[in-house]
């Protein structure tokens, strides 16, 4: 089990959270759920509706768009983050590919979140921004 303060410093150094003071860390730490899934799992489909954002913290992920992989995840790398601000369906699928430990958080624990937080909200959309500049390149 993770302790909250191991989640502060542990989303410390995870992109989309870095901006972030500690405090508003502590904040997104206490939302948190700690999961863990098997090598082979399914953690998201493609087509689906999304409803958290995760978090590896040991093990990888291999994502797939159709049948094709296009990139594998390791700790401290995030997947499904659209969902904390659109609930589109997912735009890939996610597998474990070894025993992975995650961290998620609800998109409604985290609009919450926002909704109180300002800079909450304000950091993430510019690292999401940011993203989208990049893959667009």
């Amino acid at each position: 089990m993770i302790t909250t303060v191991e989640k502060v410093l542990f989303l410390r150094g995870i992109d989309l959270f870095s901006d972030l003071p500690g405090e508003e860390l502590a904040q997104i730490a206490l939302i948190t759920e700690e999961a863990q899934r098997p090598a082979g799992a399914e953690i998201i489909r493609e087509g689906e509706v999304g409803e958290s954002i995760y978090i590896v913290v040991e093990g990888r992920v291999q994502v797939t768009k159709g049948d094709k992989p296009v990139a594998e995840l390791s700790e401290r790398e995030v997947f499904g983050e659209m969902a904390l601000l659109d609930p589109a369906p997912r735009s890939a699928t996610v597998k474990a590919l070894s025993d992975v430990t995650l961290l998620t958080i609800r998109r409604e624990d985290f609009a919450d979140i926002m909704a109180e937080r300002h800079e909450i909200a304000r950091g993430v959309i510019q690292v999401l921004t940011r993203r989208l500049r990049a893959a667009t390149r």
